[in-house]
């Protein structure tokens, strides 16, 4: 059975992974769809031609991957596709936000998404594809959204190793790391601050991005970057010092 597996299936880009992937004549005979929220799984199931398993799943505790371990052992599927878009940021400075907060960022963006990673790959064929979604963030050091970043940046030296690795069994691993894109995301993020003013000149579909992500990863590219703006500010955060280009955030 040739499966695709989508964690963050229940909105933004892990949705739009599951809608985009479902085009693809051929490819799978079902996805497996995780999330938190249950009700958007089955309502996501319902417009999907391919067939497919709703796992409502709370990924911070380590424990529940272990229902998708099983899962798999019970099944032996080919994975053709994982995609771990499950993850959030929260905006703040570090000595203000709630630490519960910040350490379930670290556990759900990073934690979850290493051992959801591990435990698939036993189940990954030659020419599977794994993508991360990082972000644009995982560049460069972000005052008051500094452990989201930090997470990003973990998903992004992850995924680039992890790509070496597992060459030899032709498996291949895209880091993804948009801007801002157009979803709920910022509804959770900005709870308690803004981001930056020119935010909303940047913002992108995230139809775009997945359609990019996916091109990218069929390619067996080891990250993409979408947008010029963005492809921009991962060009300066290599050629500049970052002590500098944090002096020029604050300003702004």
């Amino acid at each position: 059975m040739k499966i695709a597996i989508i964690t963050g299936a229940s909105s933004g880009m892990g949705r739009e992974f599951a809608i985009q992937l479902d085009q693809m004549k051929h490819h799978f005979d079902e996805f497996w769809l995780i999330a938190r929220r249950e009700s958007n799984l089955v309502e996501l199931q319902n417009v999907l031609k391919t067939k497919s398993r709703c796992i409502p799943l709370d990924l911070v505790p380590i424990e529940n991957s272990q229902v998708l371990a099983d899962l798999l052992a019970q099944e032996k599927p080919d994975i053709r596709f994982l995609v771990n878009c499950s993850g959030y940021g929260k905006m703040g400075k570090v000595s203000e936000l709630d630490l519960r907060t910040q350490t379930e960022m670290i556990d759900l963006n990073c934690r979850a998404l290493t051992a959801i990673t591990a435990i698939c790959i036993p189940y990954i064929g030659k020419k599977g594809r794994i993508v991360n979604l990082a972000s644009i963030a995982a560049f460069l050091p972000q005052p008051q959204f500094a452990v989201y970043a930090a997470t990003k940046a973990y998903v992004l030296s992850f995924s680039r190793a992890l790509n070496k690795e597992l060459r030899k069994e032709k498996i291949s691993v895209t880091s993804v790391c948009p801007g801002p894109v157009k979803t709920e995301f910022f509804d959770v993020a900005e709870s308690n601050g803004n981001t930056l003013f020119f935010k909303k000149f940047v913002y992108v579909l995230p139809e775009d991005v997945v359609a990019q992500a996916i091109d990218g990863a069929i390619k067996r590219k080891e990250k993409v970057i979408y947008s010029v703006p963005m492809k921009m500010v991962w060009f300066f955060s290599k050629i500049l010092p970052h002590r500098l280009i944090l002096q020029i955030y604050n300003r702004l």
